[in-house]
Protein backbone atom coordinates (compact mmCIF):
# COMPACT_ATOMS: atom_id res chain seq x y z
CA UNK A 1 0.00 0.00 0.00
CA UNK A 2 1.35 3.63 -0.69
CA UNK A 3 1.37 5.64 1.71
CA UNK A 4 1.34 10.16 2.28
CA UNK A 5 3.72 10.40 5.13
CA UNK A 6 3.56 13.53 7.15
CA UNK A 7 6.59 15.46 7.61
CA UNK A 8 8.08 19.24 8.94
CA UNK A 9 10.18 21.24 6.24
CA UNK A 10 13.54 21.63 7.92
CA UNK A 11 15.16 23.67 4.82
CA UNK A 12 14.52 24.54 1.54
CA UNK A 13 16.79 25.17 -1.61
CA UNK A 14 15.29 27.23 -3.88
CA UNK A 15 18.54 27.22 -6.52
CA UNK A 16 17.64 24.21 -7.97
CA UNK A 17 15.91 23.27 -11.23
CA UNK A 18 13.20 21.77 -8.46
CA UNK A 19 12.12 23.16 -5.64
CA UNK A 20 13.27 20.64 -2.89
CA UNK A 21 14.23 20.74 0.78
CA UNK A 22 15.02 18.69 4.08
CA UNK A 23 12.06 17.25 5.59
CA UNK A 24 12.01 15.39 8.88
CA UNK A 25 9.55 12.39 9.81
CA UNK A 26 10.00 12.08 13.30
CA UNK A 27 13.64 12.92 13.54
CA UNK A 28 14.38 10.87 10.03
CA UNK A 29 15.60 13.25 7.25
CA UNK A 30 14.53 13.10 4.41
CA UNK A 31 15.58 15.25 0.54
CA UNK A 32 12.50 16.11 -0.67
CA UNK A 33 10.89 17.74 -3.89
CA UNK A 34 9.03 20.68 -2.74
CA UNK A 35 7.37 22.01 -6.28
CA UNK A 36 4.17 20.73 -5.89
CA UNK A 37 4.03 22.79 -2.60
CA UNK A 38 5.05 26.42 -3.28
CA UNK A 39 3.04 28.16 -0.55
CA UNK A 40 4.84 25.49 2.04
CA UNK A 41 7.73 27.26 4.19
CA UNK A 42 10.18 26.13 6.26
CA UNK A 43 8.34 24.76 9.67
CA UNK A 44 5.35 24.22 7.42
CA UNK A 45 3.97 20.53 7.79
CA UNK A 46 3.59 18.86 4.18
CA UNK A 47 2.28 15.08 3.36
CA UNK A 48 4.74 13.44 1.35
CA UNK A 49 4.70 10.54 -1.51
CA UNK A 50 7.56 9.15 -3.35
CA UNK A 51 10.03 11.73 -2.55
CA UNK A 52 7.49 14.82 -3.71
CA UNK A 53 5.45 16.81 -0.80
CA UNK A 54 1.69 16.81 -1.98
CA UNK A 55 0.02 19.01 0.39
CA UNK A 56 0.24 21.19 2.97
CA UNK A 57 -0.97 19.52 6.60
CA UNK A 58 -1.75 21.43 9.87
CA UNK A 59 0.23 20.29 12.66
CA UNK A 60 -2.48 18.67 14.81
CA UNK A 61 -3.09 16.54 12.04
CA UNK A 62 0.35 15.51 11.09
CA UNK A 63 1.13 14.31 14.88
CA UNK A 64 -2.20 12.34 14.52
CA UNK A 65 -1.48 10.39 11.42
CA UNK A 66 2.67 10.42 12.54
CA UNK A 67 1.19 8.23 15.84
CA UNK A 68 -0.33 6.34 14.00
CA UNK A 69 2.41 5.21 11.54
CA UNK A 70 4.20 4.81 14.20
CA UNK A 71 2.08 2.47 15.98
CA UNK A 72 1.15 0.44 12.92
CA UNK A 73 5.28 -0.24 12.02
CA UNK A 74 4.30 1.39 9.04
CA UNK A 75 7.68 4.01 9.07
CA UNK A 76 10.65 1.45 8.82
CA UNK A 77 10.56 2.15 4.97
CA UNK A 78 11.83 5.65 6.37
CA UNK A 79 14.79 4.62 7.42
CA UNK A 80 16.55 3.61 4.34
CA UNK A 81 18.06 6.82 2.15
CA UNK A 82 17.87 8.83 5.49
CA UNK A 83 19.78 12.56 5.20
CA UNK A 84 21.85 13.17 8.21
Amino acid sequence: MCLGIPGRIESIEEDSALRSGIVSFGGLKKKIVLAYVPEAGVGDFVVVHVGFAISQIDEREADRVFKYLEETGELEELKTDEVH
